[in-house]
């Protein structure tokens, strides 16, 4: 029988991921620039959330997007001519996520120094993306009605590292087996610090609760230290 070569790992495989991304907190919270990372599984809502969130605050602060798909710019197009704010599109070369190391290389092409808050539409996928820190100050997650209440018991590390879930598309409730109260107890009992805010990107319900929190966020963080 052959030797068997066991190799002890005593550091974290992302170690090097997450010292990268929290240099790139600090270097955008240094120059004032607030950046979120917005998660979802793909047709959530996630583009139109975007357009109508950016539309109702571009009048008030400077805002950048920065879109991740494998292939194609219609995301990045389509909010950047619905809202006229500066955008990159990123191809990934056909990875399920993007982490750090990307998204640093992609600020060396981004002027990101005038910028307030920095979004970045992360790809759609309820499994790679909730591994890879971002270097984002905060991890939101769009959640749809038509996907079921059973999501955060199949991907429950998605829900664990996001600090805010919206529930999106619950103008068709009616229409959905889908228990709303159900959802954000099983929400609840894998993030007890996560808040859950009801929207509708279509019809803008709870849009302007998730503009709040994400006001009280950016101004209350000023002084903390990343």
């Amino acid at each position: 029988m052959k030797d068997v070569k066991v190799i002890e790992i005593h550091e974290s495989v992302f170690a090097q991921n997450e010292k990268q991304a929290d240099l790139i907190r600090k270097k955008l919270w240094e120059q004032g620039t607030y950046f979120i990372n917005v998660m979802s599984s793909p047709g959530s809502g996630k583009t139109t959330f975007l357009t109508e969130i950016i539309n109702m605050l571009k009048q008030k602060i400077s805002i950048g997007l920065m879109n991740v798909d494998i292939e194609s710019d219609l995301d990045a197009r389509r909010i950047s001519e619905k809202t006229g704010i500066p955008s990159l599109q990123i191809h990934n070369g056909g990875l399920c996520h993007i982490d750090a190391d990307m998204v640093s290389r992609a600020l060396i092409e981004y002027d990101t120094k005038d910028m307030d808050l920095l979004i970045l539409e992360n790809i759609g996928n309820l499994v790679c993306p909730a591994e890879f820190d971002t270097g984002a100050h905060k991890n939101i997650m769009l959640y749809s009605v038509p996907e079921g209440d059973d999501k955060p018991l199949k991907y429950p590390l998605m829900f664990q590292v996001c600090d805010i879930v919206l529930i999106n598309k619950v103008d068709t409730l009616p229409f959905f087996n889908f228990d709303l109260e159900l959802a954000i107890q099983r929400i609840h009992s894998l993030n007890p610090n996560a808040v859950v805010i009801p929207i509708s990107a279509r019809t803008k319900e709870g849009l302007e609760s998730f503009i709040t929190w994400l006001k009280e966020h950016m101004e209350g963080e000023k002084h903390e230290a990343y």
